[in-house]
């Protein structure tokens, strides 16, 4: 029972529980956003069939009416909440992370390919394929 309570107080545990709770916080206020602001104007869109942008299959049955604006709406949200997550959360985390002196979501390192086994993850200053064990030119 140590060892769990030791894990939940641990302070990487508690950044990640405050972060989906913003991240929860924020999807509601997206939801209500699309639900009441993007799907009446996508629906209006729509034109006369009064379910909003989208089509019926079958002799106007409404479970097959295919609903192309709740797709939209989706598109909407998910752009929306993924934007709302990388500017408040991301974006602050790696100025505050540089600040420590690590580089967190940077470019990846460099990597070459294996002329003998073509291997495509070696890294850039291999001298010998980690595979095969091929001897890498150097690179410039």
């Amino acid at each position: 029972m140590r060892g769990f309570k030791n894990f939940l107080l641990r302070g990487d545990v508690i950044v990640v529980a405050v972060g989906l709770v913003v991240a929860l916080a924020f999807s509601m206020l997206v939801t209500a956003f699309t639900t009441y602001i993007i799907n009446p104007i996508v629906a209006a869109a729509g034109g006369s069939t009064g379910n909003g942008l989208g089509f019926y299959v079958s002799d106007h049955n409404k479970k097959t009416f295919v609903d192309i604006g709740a797709f939209i709406s989706a598109i909407i949200y998910f752009v929306i909440f993924i934007a709302v997550v990388y500017f408040l959360i991301v974006v602050p985390y790696k100025h505050v992370q540089a600040r420590r002196g690590q580089t967190v979501f940077g470019d990846p390192a460099p990597v070459k390919t294996c002329p003998a086994c073509l291997s495509d993850d070696l890294p850039a200053a291999a001298s010998k394929c980690k595979y095969c064990g091929t001897d890498q030119p150097a690179t410039a």
